[in-house]
């Protein structure tokens, strides 16, 4: 059995070994705690005051969350126990009493929670408290170079509340941070303002390691590489419409950046998307880029990969034979990634999935509800998810960060239990994160293809969208020396089907997807006119992600003829010509797939006139 216990902080839990210090650092150290010392008794003069009767009720009000009896569900085929947090219905009764009598309380703290004169003392403390002296000397140490960056830090107030209003350095390591968000600075000049600046810093916190992806490259070269890869994808187009309206405080661009894929996948990623399948990258935004899970990463267990070729990444290896719940997670990762989506790991017992961002919320794909999973960005997932929800509202989130650096301040414990024990002042932030949920109106948009988590077949009927097709995008043409150009949307009836989907291309063109979708082939069928009898050499215009597949050609009712396919690695590539023999005027051509098959695009086939020789 599963227990599933949820627990709330701003940063996850981390006990940092203690830096090894120089004498210098030992100053440093000692001037980074007196300057805590001072910041904290500061702090703890402005504590306010609470009708003592109100507090009480409150008090008592969460202790009553201890007695809320659990409830036990199987998800993914493990039994999971849960307490504490929205999973339990009577647990979501109970809170709501809470929830009153926090909003009595603060109603009496309401010039507190507005005032923004202290913000900037209080983020220092918070900074500070997290970071600890010990490590912030451990870092200024290095060098002259390393204590400026920390000096840079403190004596920029709005940066520092910025820092912590995003959730601060992942580990504490602000002075790891500074030199990324410097560097990214010193790369580019639109980084510092818009919300240009406020990705350069998300990103900078969230990543602050030794290295980022690449092992033999330093953090900060690195995430520097990334941030221009990604501007120049944001000034061509490529990245999603949304990236530059992330909203609320920004918290959400510390996740624009993959957690451990290369930007050579990134890169790649992009190319599949938009070349393969362009219709992803336009759908809703539960499904839109990693509808590709759904449509080209099968769930199949016991898969080879020792054969495939040593120079295929990962990611390109899933899309060969597909694989089971961790592969379809990490190419649903990647596909949002590569376009900006905010995207993080899901872990639940026994399960791997993902969870991105849409513009209505979080939500988990391919996998169970946040309530069943095991963590979320090293946060209890509940709490990552009612954090997400809070951030939205810039204003109301500083007023949950004035009660939870006060309640630091005063020495508090965290919350805990998704907000049934903690110190006071603390709670007080953990519910007035609930308070903005509650006045927003911001709902929980629930799961995206829980059903598909480990199956291909989906409860969801899936309704098949027609779509016009302009007439230039079916004439055939013939060019001077006799080569016929066959659009691929030239057949009868352009129809979508199970396994057929005509969709536009990003340049603007039309192409059609021959999917692995259903279990019988679907044809394409044209019909042609060709002006003079004799030999063509047959070719079609593909893009495939995939190897070793083959399709049919069958000519005039009468032949049969095997295509090969070549594997494009999503670029636009001609298959070998394959040579048929036409007759002068009515010709009709058939195109299908054997059973089972993999995916194909195609934007057109040729025909070419084999010259004639003295032997032909």
């Amino acid at each position: 059995m599963t227990i599933l216990v949820l627990s709330t902080t701003i940063f996850a839990a981390e006990k940092p070994e203690r830096a090894s210090l120089t004498a210098e650092g030992k100053k440093l150290e000692e001037h980074y705690s007196k300057m805590l010392a001072d910041l904290r008794e500061e702090i703890t003069l402005l504590e306010p005051e609470v009708d003592e009767k109100k507090k009480a009720e409150f008090t008592k009000q969460f202790g009553a969350l201890e007695d809320v009896t659990p409830i036990t569900k199987t998800v993914m085929a493990n039994e999971v126990t849960l307490k504490y947090g929205p999973g339990n219905p009577a647990y979501v009764e109970k809170q709501k009493e809470v929830l009153t009598a926090a909003r009595a309380v603060m109603e009496d703290i309401e010039v507190f929670l507005a005032s923004e004169n202290q913000q900037a003392t209080m983020a220092k403390f918070a900074l500070l408290t997290h970071a600890t002296p010990s490590r912030l000397a451990g870092f200024a140490q290095e060098g002259e170079e390393e204590k400026a960056l920390i000096e840079k830090l403190f004596n920029d107030d709005k940066l520092v509340v910025q820092a912590m209003t995003l959730g601060g350095a992942s580990g504490g390591n602000y002075g790891q941070a500074m030199r990324r968000y410097t560097a990214i600075q010193k790369a580019t000049d639109r980084s510092h303002e818009g919300f240009f600046q406020v990705w350069a810093l998300a990103v900078s916190l969230q990543y602050t390691g030794d290295t980022y992806v690449y092992p033999d490259v330093p953090a900060a070269e690195s995430l520097v590489n990334y941030y221009l890869n990604y501007l120049k994808a944001y000034d061509d187009g490529i990245l999603d419409p949304a990236f530059s309206e992330l909203g609320g405080t920004g918290w959400n661009y510390r996740f624009v950046f993959p957690d451990s894929y290369t930007l050579e996948d990134i890169d790649w990623m992009r190319k599949v998307l938009r070349n393969y399948r362009p219709d992803h990258t336009c759908l809703e935004y539960r499904w839109r880029y990693c509808r590709i899970v759904r449509s080209d990463i099968p769930y199949t267990s016991g898969v080879d990969r020792s054969g495939m070729p040593a120079d295929l990444s990962n990611i390109q290896k899933f899309f060969l034979e597909g694989g089971i719940c961790g592969p379809r997670a990490f190419v649903g990762q990647i596909s949002g990634y590569a376009f900006g989506i905010p995207s993080r790991r899901a872990p639940s017992p026994g399960h791997g999935a993902m969870a991105h961002w849409t513009p209505d919320g979080w939500t988990t794909v391919l996998g169970p509800h946040f309530y069943f999973c095991k963590h979320i960005n090293g946060m209890p997932p509940m709490d990552f998810l009612l954090e997400s929800q809070a951030q939205q509202d810039p204003k109301g989130f500083k007023q949950v960060l004035m009660c939870e650096w006060l309640g630091q301040a005063l020495g508090e414990q965290v919350p805990q239990n998704y907000g049934s024990s903690g110190g006071f002042w603390r709670l007080l932030g953990f519910y007035k994160r609930q308070a903005i949920v509650e006045d927003q109106k911001i709902e929980d948009i629930g799961t995206t293809g829980e059903e598909l988590a480990e199956s291909n077949v989906s409860s969801e009927k899936e309704e098949i969208e027609q779509i016009e097709i302009p007439e230039k995008f079916q004439t055939i043409t013939v060019t001077e020396d006799g080569t016929i150009t066959i659009p691929v949307a030239a057949c009868r009836s352009p129809k979508n089907g199970e396994k057929i989907r005509f969709m536009e291309s990003i340049d603007g063109g039309m192409q059609v997807h021959y999917g692995l979708a259903g279990q019988r082939p679907e044809l394409l069928r044209y019909t042609i006119e060709i002006p003079k009898a004799g030999k063509y050499e047959f070719s079609a215009h593909v893009c495939t992600v995939t190897m070793d597949q083959k399709f049919l050609l069958r000519v005039n009712r009468r032949t049969l003829v095997d295509v090969d396919i070549p594997y494009t690695k999503a670029d636009w590539m001609d298959t070998e010509p394959v040579e048929l023999e036409l007759i002068e005027g009515r010709n009709r051509i058939s195109f299908t797939q054997y059973a089972p098959n993999k995916g194909i695009s195609i934007k057109f086939f040729k025909l070419t006139p084999v010259p004639k020789t003295a032997s032909n």
